[in-house]
């Protein structure tokens, strides 16, 4: 290279550094399509979910076994219903929830999960401030709000969301809970076995519903007197956690069955409640 004469050798740098230039600048007007590419990275890691929108079951169901509840819609949905949001996205979770409202193995009974991340926030179990004169430990349903709270000390409560049927709104007042029920026998009332005479056999003569995941008692219920006498008032479960927050067709006061079963070991046998 030294003996090459002066002008040739810097041609040939000229050259080279002309060459690496060109080499370094395609380099970086190349796409990047590697995963160092933010843009490429979020589409090739973050998979679209599609929810398609609930659809109740095909009614050519087979009858429901001696003693079980007809029921017209798929109470439980699949686990990728109970899991993904009906929209589109990556999951959202709450851990918290997620305990809340998980499977629960209780008096031989499996209840499933509860798919929260369908139902609105406001009507899922927490902890809020609440300014009363009730005394702490008293039951207080707000029949406007939809709201069941279990007053606490401090100007707390804890909020549950219920829903309301008729019957729900029939009565208001103060009253005692009476006593208690674990997985609960349903018997129809008269009214409602003559509009719906498939539910004859489920009448008091017959003994009224088994206990189960179908029951519209679902798997607690706090019976509610005043002055000795029974109100036919109930607070209780419910296997249609679609009805949780909403004013339905018949019913006392509504709440999820895992809600349900949480407010039955709060309260005891005499707790006052004030229904507005």
């Amino acid at each position: 290279m030294s003996s090459l004469p002066h002008t040739l050798r810097r041609s040939l740098s000229l050259l080279a550094a002309g060459t690496a230039a060109a080499s370094l600048s395609g380099c970086i007007l190349v796409t990047d399509t590697s995963r160092m590419n933010p843009d490429v990275f979020v589409q090739e890691t973050a998979p679209v979910f599609y929810v398609p929108p609930y659809v109740d079951p095909p009614t050519n169901q087979p009858p429901p076994m001696p003693g079980g509840i007809p029921h017209r819609r798929q109470l439980y949905p699949t686990y990728f219903h109970q899991t993904y949001r009906p929209t589109y996205g990556l999951p959202v979770t709450n851990p918290v929830h997620r305990v809340m409202y998980g499977v629960i193995n209780d008096g031989g009974h499996t209840l499933p999960a509860i798919p929260y991340l369908r139902i609105d926030p406001r009507f899922l179990r927490q902890e809020v401030a609440y300014q009363t004169t009730e005394a702490p430990g008293t039951i207080v349903v707000d029949t406007r709000e939809q709201y069941l709270y279990l007053v606490q000390s401090g100007g707390k409560a804890i909020r549950y969301g219920v829903g309301l049927g008729k019957e729900g709104f029939a009565w208001s007042g103060r009253g005692v809970i009476q006593w208690k029920a674990k997985w609960p026998r349903w018997t129809p009332p008269s009214d409602m076995v003559a509009r719906q005479p498939e539910l004859r056999q489920f009448a008091a003569a017959e003994g009224g519903a088994n206990p189960g995941l179908n029951n519209p008692l679902g798997a607690r219920a706090l019976y509610i007197f005043k002055d000795g006498k029974d109100t036919l008032y109930r607070v209780h479960g419910t296997p249609d956690w679609q009805s949780v927050g909403k004013a339905t067709s018949s019913g006392c006061v509504r709440m999820l069955n895992q809600d349900v079963i949480d407010l039955y070991d709060r309260v005891p046998d005499s707790t006052p409640i004030v229904v507005l």
